[in-house]
């Protein structure tokens, strides 16, 4: 089979699958090291929190062995009297790493979010040991008070509207995707033939995932504009005034563009659902938020309209642990909508969750995506693991007790900016100067690069003559170098998302004067073929 047969073969597939094909392809090359620049997975971890997380493990078990203690056994710790232990511990291990974490995070927690001690340090010994089905299951209850913080001053730059955010704590953004989709469908906020709309280009399951047989929604797209910062035009927002639209689904920072949506935009939204879209379902997938400095989700701009769905994974270095969040405020629109629903489908809920709730009819939005995770009739076994729920905490409060100097946001945000100058300087073109940038990823517009260096008609040629999947294959086979298809996420055709995330610094010039160079092999083939 030639290339373009074989490219055409692989057109089809999820960028996410056809990575899989380009690292084989990149790995092939003996005579040179295959970077991979495709996947968005961090490499640097988030150190201070899991310092405190395993010496707080030390902490959990001292404190079982209190209550028995055999060979390799231990009992499940008392609450009573646990934080004045836990303060003399913090003192007596004062000079290990992790330990002034832990003391200044219950001194957060006590003074400034108003937590009992023994009921916070009780339940965060329980949870660590694991000893315990989750309890309550959508969240332990210091947990989500810690974790709304959190949330608080990032997705609402410390000033949240009004009401309360309820949380659920999931598998990782992932999960919370899935879950999602499922009970809007289960409890018919969406149903087969659905017009949901899609700010693009988008993370490729959103694209994929509405028109599975499972939902068969169709898709409306609102489409970001590359001449304008890939921002939404007030025309494309405007979309979203048709009735027939059932929900907005969106990235913000995007995914692969990696820019917020301007203040502008927002309100605009936010203007729409108030006075004409009040029953327009939001669903805001926020991971790289903290890239951007005063970041606002839509959560906190049309809180009644919006789900919100944040993962740890990203900014912590964390994608094994699986850390995921759902949070929907308690006065909302899609309990009323749910409540509003026909008679018949309403008897047909009625009957799904009255196993769970002597009053299935009043459970809420978030009650529902807990009971849904879990096939219903396992809603008792429901629930993140309550380690997990542990270092989630830690993480938060990583964020929460460096407000003032911000150090770490710091790092994390010069990290993917160095690889950013990098990679652009490599590629030998100034980097794209655009505000509201988180700079995790990239995408490069190979085609406009190509008119840039060459003018129109090669550019011109590189698109007629060959398939849009043509430059990452040969990058892989010819170069050695992994990006993805910024095609498969609805990017311009032939452009190429970078990670900044998962390779060092001097990694991404070879990436940038790779780029350069295949580039210049196409012009080559171009000035041969006139």
């Amino acid at each position: 089979m030639d290339r373009k047969k074989s490219e055409k073969s692989y057109e089809g597939l999820s960028p996410f699958e056809l990575k899989n094909k380009l690292i084989d392809m990149a790995g092939s090359l003996r005579e040179k090291v295959m970077l991979n620049a495709g996947r968005g997975n961090p490499n640097w971890v988030a150190t201070k929190p899991r310092e405190a997380f395993f010496l707080f493990g030390t902490f959990a078990l001292e404190e079982g062995h209190r209550v028995l203690s055999r060979p390799g056994m231990a009992g499940a710790p008392e609450s009573k009297g646990i934080a004045e232990r836990f303060e003399e511990f913090c003192r007596i291990h004062a000079e290990q790493r992790g330990a002034q974490f832990l003391a200044d995070a219950y001194r957060y927690a006590t003074e400034k979010l108003g937590l009992e001690g023994d009921a916070f340090i009780g339940e965060m010994v329980d949870a660590i040991l694991g000893d315990h089905y989750p309890t309550p299951d959508r969240v332990l209850k210091n947990t989500e008070k810690i974790v709304r913080a959190y949330l608080d001053v990032t997705m609402c730059d410390g000033n949240p509207p009004p009401g309360t955010l309820d949380l659920f704590v999931v598998e990782g953004g992932t999960a919370a995707m899935t879950y999602i989709f499922n009970t809007l469908k289960e409890n018919g906020l969406i149903s087969p033939g659905d017009k949901i709309a899609l700010g693009t280009p988008i993370f490729t399951p959103y694209l994929e995932i509405p028109v599975l047989k499972d939902y068969e929604l169709v898709v409306m797209e609102i489409e970001q504009d590359e001449e304008k910062d890939w921002q939404y035009p007030d025309a494309e927002l405007e979309k979203l005034a048709d009735p027939a639209i059932k929900a907005f689904f969106l990235v913000n920072p995007s995914n692969p563009t990696s820019v917020r949506i301007a203040s502008e935009s927002l309100d605009k939204i936010a203007e729409l659902v108030k006075d004409r879209r009040r029953d327009l379902i939001i669903l805001t997938d926020d991971v790289y938020g903290t890239f951007v400095n005063g970041f606002r989700s839509l959560v906190a701009i049309a809180p009644r309209n919006t789900i919100l769905v944040y993962s740890y994974s990203k900014y912590f270095g964390a994608t094994g642990w699986r850390l995921g969040v759902i949070g929907i405020y308690q006065d909302n629109v899609m309990d009323k909508m749910i409540a509003d629903l026909p008679q018949a489908k309403r008897r047909e809920l009625h009957q799904r969750y009255g196993s769970i709730s002597t009053d299935p009819d009043s459970l809420k939005l978030i009650d529902r995506l807990v009971a849904d995770s879990r096939a219903v009739a396992l809603n008792h076994t429901a629930g993140l693991s309550t380690p997990q729920q542990v270092m989630m905490v830690f993480f938060s409060f990583q964020e929460l007790l460096d407000l003032d100097s911000r150090l770490y946001r710091k790092e994390a945000q010069d990290l993917v900016r160095e690889r950013f100058e990098t990679l652009y300087a490599g590629l030998g073109v100034d980097p794209p100067r655009l505000p509201r940038y988180a700079r995790y990823y990239t995408t490069i517009d190979i085609r406009d690069l190509a008119r840039t260096r060459h003018g129109d008609d090669f550019s011109k040629w590189l698109a007629d003559t060959h398939e849009p999947i043509d430059f990452v294959w040969r990058l892989a086979e010819e170069k050695g170098f992994v990006l993805m298809d910024g095609g498969g996420f609805d990017a311009p055709q032939m452009s190429v998302r970078v990670s900044l995330a998962n390779l060092f610094t001097e990694d991404y010039d070879k990436i940038g004067k790779g780029i350069s160079a295949l580039l210049e092999d196409y012009r080559q083939e171009w000035d041969a073929g006139k």
